[in-house]
């Protein structure tokens, strides 16, 4: 299988630590942005080669296939392994580049809560630091032009990743299309479905968050920062 072309730029970019983790976190609402003409680039951290079922290739195969039907373009990249992702600078300054590469308006990355998968959290926290990093025109090592993000958003991948307290930004991805997407996006890492029902699962935490929306389905993002509107306008 060919590569997938890798963007120039894209609205929105994702990082996640295991080839499934955007899809199940949420490729729900990844589907309603690429549906609604924005572009989704996804940045996938090990080939998931600790997981209990798949091959490498078999992973590979599946997020690319994923990444299509979500319409999001893809990257591999090659850091410690899956379940070895260590807190280091150098992998900081890798996202760093790519944000500069990418030039998204929207990062989103796993939470920075630590009472899930490790690779996850710390994931979350270089991505944090990147986006920082990313805007700093003295670091002329990443020999890119600096790039300024407008917001970098946080993905729980299960609720136990959810941060304890935070009021979430809620997704509808009620739309029967869109949620067909999400579905099959899922449904594509099929060797991970060998080892729990993840769609059946994500499905009722959207269940969940939707009828406290008082819609069918939703998906939650956690706002590093706070959140800015120009007027009142943008939410009626």
């Amino acid at each position: 299988m060919k590569p997938t072309p890798k963007p120039k730029n894209a609205a929105i970019l994702a990082f996640g630590a295991h080839p499934d983790d955007i899809e199940f976190g949420c490729g729900g609402l990844i589907a309603r942005e690429t549906r609604a003409g924005r572009a989704a680039h996804f940045v996938v951290c090990s080939h998931g080669e600790a997981g209990t079922n798949g091959t490498i290739q078999q992973r590979i195969n599946e997020a690319e296939t994923a990444a299509k039907i979500l319409g999001a373009t893809l990257e591999f990249l090659e850091l410690d392994g899956d379940a070895h992702l260590e807190l280091r600078v150098s992998h900081a300054l890798k996202f760093a580049k790519i944000i500069r590469r990418i030039k998204p308006a929207i990062v989103l990355a796993p939470t920075v809560e630590q009472n899930q998968h490790p690779d996850h959290w710390r994931l979350g926290q270089m991505v944090r630091d990147a986006t920082r990093l990313a805007r700093y025109g003295g670091l002329t090592e990443l020999r890119l032009p600096r790039h300024a993000i407008r917001n970098l958003l946080f993905y729980a991948v299960s609720p136990e990743a959810e941060p304890v307290g935070a009021q979430p930004v809620l997704m509808d991805v009620s739309d029967k299309e869109i949620l067909i997407a999400w579905i099959a996006s899922m449904e594509a890492h099929a060797s991970q479905l060998k080892t729990k029902s993840y769609v059946e699962f994500q499905l009722a935490r959207a269940k969940v968050y939707g009828m406290k929306a008082g819609v069918d389905y939703a998906q939650p993002l956690f706002p590093n920062e706070p959140l800015i509107f120009e007027s009142l306008g943008s939410l009626i």
